[in-house]
Formats: structure tokens, sequence, C-alpha cells
């Protein structure tokens, strides 16, 4: 049983998440050959206060931008 988790930064739409969702399942599917009722995929969200890169979060490095 293929299990799929993606960390994604919150934000994006609840369109963008299903069709996140929907070409992971058919990659795995496609490439795997895997049947698709066994195929789970899991997006978790995280707020960007909470994810940093290079000791700065998404979050200061959105207002920063002006974003």
């Amino acid at each position: 049983m293929p299990f799929i988790e993606a960390t994604v930064a919150a934000g994006r739409t609840p369109e963008q998440l299903r069709s996140l969702m929907s070409e992971l399942h058919g990659a795995v599917e496609r490439s795997l050959g895997a049947p698709a009722q066994s195929i789970r995929v899991v997006v978790r969200e995280v707020p960007p206060e909470h994810w940093s890169s290079g000791g700065v979060t998404l979050a200061e490095k959105a207002a920063a931008a002006g974003t």
C-alpha cells in the first residue's frame, strides 16, 4: 500500500491541494502500477511562521518581499 506524504506551506486553495493530491496519486499509480484503491496521499500544511530556511521563516521572507 503506497503512502505519500507531502508537506507544504499553508496558504494554497482547496483546489490547488486537491490537484496536488490527484497528481501525486496518478504518478504513483502509473510509476508503480499500484491499484488506485491502495494508494494513500496525505498533505500537511505548515504555517509560514513554523517553517524556516536559512534561519528566516517563510512569513519573514514574505513580509520582506512585500507579499
